[in-house]
């Protein structure tokens, strides 16, 4: 038995590939979408129903002889079909794939672009994070749809401080109602759009992804101590921070480890209780392009609460309450690589104590610093405060 499944791009006549309005013409049962039904082409089959769900398509199809399901878009593109093959090979039943037209095949015709070098993602029905996608250097494109709309995804993006990002959306993309919209993330925060709606932003503006250590100089200060460019490079490679990781920065500061982490990982939260350090911290993030800087004001524990769980932890400051962060971290991401940051040494004792007590693998550095400065004709090296990172690695994370 051949199953025959068909992407009917647009979800009209007009988007329907010529060999997938021929199977539909033959076919003698057809289920999807009712939106769909509603517009196959004349002469098609009486015997449709309407079902999204594998399981029901496969049972909405079971008897026909030439069994036909459609979808929108194209069948390769975050589409139902890539759950309904399976099924039918564990059947023995043969799958026939009839692409389309995807919406952002059309989109991009609408917008006279090409598409190639976007990044391609669906907010439809899944987590998404639209922050992180603008920052990785390309345009995205999103799908949407349910709790993950034009508005919602641009909100998101507002937030973050993008607020005049470009962006533009695609609604009802080949019907006759077809929208094409183009704004800001801010303005766009605050409109309505169709339920059928694509999005695509810009990439944003930012800092260029290169190696850790960016000189103390290009961040502002004021009074709030910041870790150095040095002790930076440092931690960040004792955290193994990749491009799809989740940060956690506590005690952020200036929010200059924070600024580090943004421009290795997908995602930082920043955790900081003070005021002013508060404020350097969103400076900082507009200074550098760090838009994937989430800053989280609260004092830790508690401020913790609410995050998601993070693959690797900078504890820069603690308020005295080190034994219950790191027993909140473990808490809930126990496979988490974890950095605590200390110029005392009973400090040092304490944060392998805990992380021992906690079954992580512990590693003490001190880190010394000295730097050249002109006296006269001379160069003398002055030296820096040392500065001890101890870092545990769960077993498991290994």
């Amino acid at each position: 038995m051949k199953y025959t499944l068909i992407g009917m791009g647009g979800g009209t006549d007009a988007t329907l590939t010529a060999q997938g309005r021929l199977a539909l013409l033959r076919a003698d049962a057809i289920a999807g979408a009712a939106r769909l039904l509603e517009t196959l082409p004349e002469g098609c089959t009486p015997r449709r129903r309407a079902a999204t769900k594998p399981a029901a398509i496969l049972e909405a199809l079971r008897g026909a002889e030439r069994p036909c399901a459609v979808y929108s878009g194209d069948t390769g593109f975050f589409s139902g079909a890539r759950s309904l093959v399976p099924l039918l090979e564990a059947e023995g039943a043969e799958a026939e794939l009839l692409p389309g037209l995807s919406s952002i095949q059309l989109f991009a015709a609408r917008l006279r672009r090409p598409w190639q070098d976007w990044a391609l993602l669906s907010a439809h029905g899944v987590a998404c994070d639209p922050v992180a996608a603008v920052c990785a250097g390309r345009p995205a494109f999103f799908l949407t749809g349910g709790a993950g709309g034009v508005a919602s995804l641009c909100a998101e993006l507002a937030a973050a401080g993008l607020g005049s990002l470009p962006v533009f959306a695609g609604e009802d993309l080949g019907y006759p109602q077809e929208r094409i919209s183009r704004g800001t993330a801010g303005e766009f925060a605050k409109k309505t759009f169709s339920p059928l709606s694509v999005l695509l932003a810009e990439a944003a503006p930012r800092e260029a992804r290169r190696a850790p250590g960016l000189a103390d100089g290009l961040f502002l200060r004021g009074e709030v101590p910041m870790t150095k460019q040095e002790v930076r490079a440092v931690l960040l490679g004792k955290l193994g921070v990749g491009p799809e990781m989740v940060c956690w920065d506590i005690g952020a500061g200036t929010g200059s480890v924070s600024v580090e982490l943004a421009l290795q990982a997908r995602a930082v939260y920043a955790v900081e209780r003070e005021d002013d350090a508060c404020r350097l911290i969103r400076a900082n993030r507009e200074r550098f392009g760090a838009w994937n800087l989430r800053l989280v004001q609260g004092e830790a524990p508690q401020a913790l609460t609410s995050l998601p769980a993070p693959d690797a932890v900078f504890v820069g400051g603690t308020g005295g309450r080190l034994r219950e962060i790191l027993r909140a971290v473990q808490a809930t991401a126990p496979g988490a690589r974890v950095c605590v940051s200390a110029i005392a040494l009973e400090t040092v004792q304490a944060a392998l104590a805990e992380l021992e007590a906690l079954g992580y693998a512990c590693e003490a550095v001190q880190i010394g610093i000295s730097r050249a400065r002109r006296a006269g004709q001379l160069h003398l090296l002055l030296a820096q405060n040392p500065v001890f990172l101890v870092t545990g690695v769960r077993p498991c994370a290994k």
